[in-house]
């Protein structure tokens, strides 16, 4: 599924960001996993993206969905040795979902994490974005609407 560095090749910088960005969140709540909601919190710290501007146009603020996720998740105690964290079942699934709706596309960008978390459908990040009205269809012609300007070269 995700095998090798191959796997990834098509991310832009932008969604290589996100990824790592999931992990510095799991490691901030003290989590021994990067699930659904680690990424949907790498998603929102980038407020240029086209992403980030989709759910704006939306009417969904970013610092809405962070106290969303944040409410629901809390800290766990502190982890004794942090080490190497992988992905959750789900967010494997995020992954899988992304690329297939970038497939038709030669680059990965935040946008696609952000349809592959909606399709994902069960995971707190889904049920983070399905509270605040994000619907897949609307944020799919949304994405078309605002074009991948920016979001190939990273922004």
């Amino acid at each position: 599924m995700l095998q090798g560095p191959d796997r990834f090749e098509k991310f832009n910088e932008s969604a290589r960001l996100v990824l790592t960005r999931a992990q510095e969140e799991a490691l901030r709540f003290n989590h021994p996993f990067i699930g659904t909601e680690h990424i949907l919190l790498g998603l929102t710290r980038d407020e240029t993206s086209l992403a980030a501007r989709v759910l704006n146009d939306m009417g969904v603020r970013l610092p809405q969905i962070r106290s969303a996720v944040m409410f629901i998740i809390g800290n766990s105690p502190k982890m004794d040795q942090p080490g190497a964290i992988g992905l959750t079942p789900r967010a494997k699934r995020v992954i899988e979902l992304t690329f297939e709706e970038a497939q038709l596309l030669a680059y990965i960008g935040p946008e696609h994490i952000l349809l592959g978390l909606i399709a994902e459908g069960e995971g707190i990040a889904a049920g983070v974005l399905k509270s605040l009205n994000v619907e897949l269809e609307e944020t799919r012609q949304r994405v078309s609407q605002l074009g991948p300007e920016g979001s190939k070269q990273g922004g």
